[in-house]
């Protein structure tokens, strides 16, 4: 078995009493960085052996440890924080895991997007997460490509890009869009600032971004219908 196991994003308080159970009762908890983990376990007085799992060596690690998996061992995987798997290591070796006919259980818990685009104040029955954007090469093609994206759009960001990416977010959505950023979410410096693009990036001006962030963005506002003026009520092809 393999459990995936969400760790708090902030507040240690965040941590559920299965997931602690869960780490202390696996053979191994495969951790993003080993260091971060240590402090997390040692708080919870949770002993459980430590492996490094992150994104500079899953691919060489998946095989050996689906074989080691499948020879009946139970691990647990987790992140620095939140949920293995969302902008974090894990996608390979869940994949790996179902190839193999490993069985995988993640358990539901923190994450930094549902409490972002809850508390933005901006629509969240529909949404599409777009993670970290590149950095570099083929940040404008994404932006781009999210133009005319109705549902609302959430992204990480790192403090030293949040100018940038709000700079970006005007130029490609328009300086009325609203807008959320949330930052340091579960932690004693939490924040959302809302308003328009622009609105936004002022306050940033003003104060320097600093903490993990979560911008979520209002999609486009879909075109009004127009009705036939000669019969509003005219059947499709298809209808009965």
């Amino acid at each position: 078995m393999l459990y995936v196991v969400p760790t708090p994003v902030g507040n240690l308080e965040d941590m559920t009493l299965r997931a602690i159970r869960i780490l202390r009762e696996a053979d191994l908890i495969l951790a993003e960085d080993t260091r971060t983990s240590s402090i997390l376990l040692h708080h919870f007085d949770i002993h459980t052996p430590l492996e490094s799992y992150h994104k500079y060596n899953e691919h060489d690690k998946v095989a050996q440890i689906a074989d080691r998996l499948l020879s009946g061992e139970q691990m647990a995987l987790i992140s620095d924080a939140g949920t293995p798997g969302i902008s974090d290591p894990g996608f390979l070796i869940v994949r790996e895991c179902a190839r193999r006919g490993v069985e995988v259980q993640c358990l539901p818990g923190p994450t930094a997007v549902i409490p972002a685009l809850v508390s933005s104040g901006i629509p969240c029955d529909r949404f599409v997460f777009e993670g970290f954007l590149p950095q570099k090469k083929g940040r404008q093609t994404r932006l781009a490509a999210l133009a005319d994206e109705e549902r609302t759009m959430v992204f990480y960001e790192s403090p030293y890009r949040v100018l940038k990416a709000l700079e970006q977010f005007a130029q490609t959505f328009g300086e009325e869009r609203q807008m959320a950023a949330c930052r340091e979410i579960s932690k004693v410096h939490e924040e959302t600032v809302r308003g328009t693009i622009p609105e936004v990036r002022a306050h940033f001006e003003q104060q320097a971004p600093k903490g993990e962030f979560v911008l979520v963005v209002a999609g486009k506002e879909p075109a009004p219908r127009t009705k036939n003026k000669y019969n509003k009520y005219q059947k499709s092809d298809n209808d009965n």
